[in-house]
């Protein structure tokens, strides 16, 4: 057992060193898809949001680097490592994710859903870089222009269509996971990541909403809908809506101070309160702004 997983940690720093070969910023993810290194602030009270400012290591996707001897210091430091992040909306590829879920049970057919959009929008979708996913989804590879930050999104395009943009990560091609190997699909290896299309780029970066003061109005009031969302969850359901509701309430700013309530109402709906926090946890380094380098 131990063989095989340091084999597996072998391999998994051989495909982040020949990403970063490519130019793409890679760092060490664990099993769970998460970074591998824990943070250096963890015990810190009040908590540090620091992105890598303080010069440690385990800032998550703020450790990406292609550089060869920063990448083996870093997987060194994570022995257990089975895959490797590559981090998105960084030069020179400012790569950008489409990721394609598979959800059978609810009936949502993601690639379809990109298809009807590109059909309704008129563009085409390019040949690329496509990783598949160990639960049968894909991973399609874009680039973006320099100047243009495209946001993580989750759902927003369409059910089933999360997006990867600035300060999110990718799992690499080669990586293990508890669910199985990402690996790239026939005949697109030899594919460099495509330019997204202009249109396309579009919907990725929505104009920015205008702010108006909200006076005595609370955040907790502004995202009552998102609570109620998440409080008639079903089983089945419950998961995804409260990510979803998260990941909306921290992309208008006010995440952190939705968090209790979004936590009551999974918990009302069935959820334990460790798995709301960590899905909002997700859901806040989801939609983190990439600060710039």
């Amino acid at each position: 057992m131990a063989t095989t997983a340091r084999q597996t940690a072998t391999l998994a720093l051989a495909h982040a060193l020949s990403a970063a070969e490519r130019g793409l910023p890679v760092f060490p993810l664990s099993a769970t898809k998460l970074p591998a290194l824990r943070s250096p602030h963890r015990d810190e009270d009040p908590p540090v949001r620091c992105r890598g400012a303080c010069g440690l290591p385990g800032h998550g996707v703020h450790d990406a680097t292609t550089d060869p001897a920063a990448v083996r210091a870093l997987f060194a430091a994570a022995p257990r490592a089975s895959g490797y992040g590559i981090a998105c909306g960084r030069p020179p590829h400012r790569l950008i994710g489409i990721d394609l879920d598979v959800d059978t049970a609810h009936g949502n057919d993601s690639v379809a859903a990109l298809q009807q959009l590109a059909l309704q929008h008129l563009f085409t979708i390019p040949a690329t870089v496509t990783v598949l996913t160990p639960s049968g989804g894909r991973h399609l590879w874009l680039t973006g222009p320099s100047g243009v930050s495209v946001p993580n999104s989750a759902g927003r395009l369409a059910p089933g269509i999360d997006v990867r943009g600035a300060g999110g990560y990718l799992v690499g091609p080669g990586s293990v996971t508890t669910h199985g190997r990402y690996r790239l699909a026939p005949g697109t290896a030899h594919l460099a990541p495509a330019p997204c299309p202009r249109t396309l780029l579009r919907l990725l970066t929505p104009p920015p909403r205008p702010h108006h003061p909200t006076g005595h109005t609370s955040p907790a009031r502004q995202g009552q809908g998102l609570v109620q969302f998440v409080r008639a969850a079903h089983e089945g359901q419950r998961n995804t809506r409260l990510f979803w509701a998260a990941c909306r309430a921290y992309e208008h700013g006010f995440g952190d101070d939705l968090a209790d309530a979004l936590t009551e109402a999974a918990v009302r709906a069935g959820l334990t309160e460790q798995e709301a926090r960590a899905a909002i946890a997700s859901a806040a380094r989801l939609t983190a702004p990439r600060q710039n380098p």
